[in-house]
């Protein structure tokens, strides 16, 4: 049995039944964005994109029930804390003429903080060699989107290479994880081409912004919640 198949083993004997269960409001409140957004619904689109994180959050207390409160969750809350405020920048950051850079610090701040977490406490395996990928994503993206960029490019820049990092280290972990860090990445990716190539995007391509979004931080989220208890019952079964 391979380390990964031991570990999901441990870790699906150890959760309970019914740990899903908390993720079914995110599910919920994810569709009837991506719904609104699809359909033009302004009204509803902003308060679900609000609701998204908290219920995330409130998915992974349930989730983690009987699991030690420790680093790794607290690392987890405060990238779903940094990326509310990411995804409410204009709400929260009102007096800003552009809540662009604040939305990038926000999330780059978060994604250091999911890089943190991968690599010091959820990593199972070593970065695998197909992972070079992203690294030539991040080349790609910068050298293809920089005359757009003015006087983001650095900023963007930047993003990118901890993007990339999330990417990268999230290979490391949990397959959810690894799924959920390149759904984020394409998220952004498409999120990037909206904002400095619109003439280029289709119509609707916010709502695969979304799509893509809510699936790689539940995902995130999920594979979190399995690593942790896998590692609580790997330590009990030791002592």
């Amino acid at each position: 049995m391979t380390a990964d198949a031991a570990t999901t083993r441990v870790a699906a004997s150890d959760l309970s039944p019914r740990w899903w269960w908390g993720f079914l409001p995110y599910v919920a409140v994810s569709i009837v964005h991506v719904t609104a957004l699809l359909s033009g619904w302004d009204a509803v689109s902003g308060p679900t994109k609000l609701a998204l994180m908290p219920l995330l959050a409130v998915a992974v207390l349930w989730g983690g029930r009987g699991s030690q409160w420790g680093p790794p969750y607290t690392l987890l809350f405060v990238a779903l804390a940094l990326s509310w405020l990411g995804d409410g920048a204009a709400t929260f950051f009102p007096f800003l003429d552009d809540e662009l850079p604040a939305m990038l610090l926000c999330f780059g701040l978060a994604h250091v903080a999911y890089i943190v977490l991968f690599w010091r406490f959820l990593a199972v395996r070593r970065v695998p060699w197909w992972s070079a990928v992203y690294a030539v994503w991040w080349v790609v993206l910068v050298v293809y989107l920089w005359p757009t960029l003015g006087g983001l490019a650095v900023a963007v820049a930047l993003y990118g290479l901890v993007l990339g990092g999330t990417a990268v280290l999230s290979t490391r972990c949990h397959p959810a994880i690894a799924w959920g860090g390149a759904f984020f990445l394409i998220s952004d990716t498409v999120l990037a081409f909206r904002l400095f190539l619109p003439d280029s995007m289709p119509s609707g391509s916010s709502a695969l912004v979304m799509i893509t979004y809510t699936l790689g931080q539940g995902l995130i989220a999920v594979g979190a919640v399995i690593a942790t208890h896998a590692a609580r019952a790997a330590r009990e079964s030791t002592v």
